[in-house]
């Protein structure tokens, strides 16, 4: 993995993945403006910039504790696990964006690339069997065949 290193992080990834797919919800804070964000400290675009992050939580406790400082004014938002497979993950993708997980009110967390993250999501369906309605695609095969050729 080319993240910070820690096991810490690795495995609250994990854990997301697990738990998202087991409750089908994805958190995220919203305020007017729009959805959490932050830098990459490991990517950069074109330009030299740190890479743009969206960042998402798999439980409502752990996303409220980081409404704090910067985030304050967000509130929590529940986002469907097959709207984020389906449109956020491709979205992300789509602009260049990075997926947060499971930050920390230390602005720490693991940096998941969109396709990288839809793949994982989409083994841990298949590993329990999981059946997720899907609107854009076949099925998980047609979801998973797809990504993959994306990510090349």
């Amino acid at each position: 993995m080319e993240q910070q290193g820690s096991d810490i992080i690795a495995n609250r990834y994990k854990k997301f993945i697990k738990t998202v797919c087991e409750t089908d919800i994805v958190y995220a804070l919203q305020n007017h403006e729009g959805f959490a964000t932050s830098a990459s400290a490991h990517y950069e675009n074109e330009r030299g910039k740190p890479v743009d992050i969206l960042c998402f939580w798999a439980e409502n406790g752990r996303a409220k504790s980081c409404t704090i400082n910067h985030w304050e004014n967000y509130q929590i938002t529940e986002i469907a696990l097959v709207d984020f497979i389906e449109n956020w993950g491709v979205g992300m993708e789509n602009d260049g964006i990075l997926a947060g997980i499971e930050f920390d009110q230390n602005m720490f967390g693991y940096e998941a690339k969109p396709l990288d993250l839809i793949l994982a999501l989409v083994a841990e369906i298949k590993a329990t069997n999981k059946e997720l309605p899907l609107q854009k695609f076949e099925n998980i095969a047609d979801l998973e065949k797809q990504a993959k050729e994306a990510n090349g």
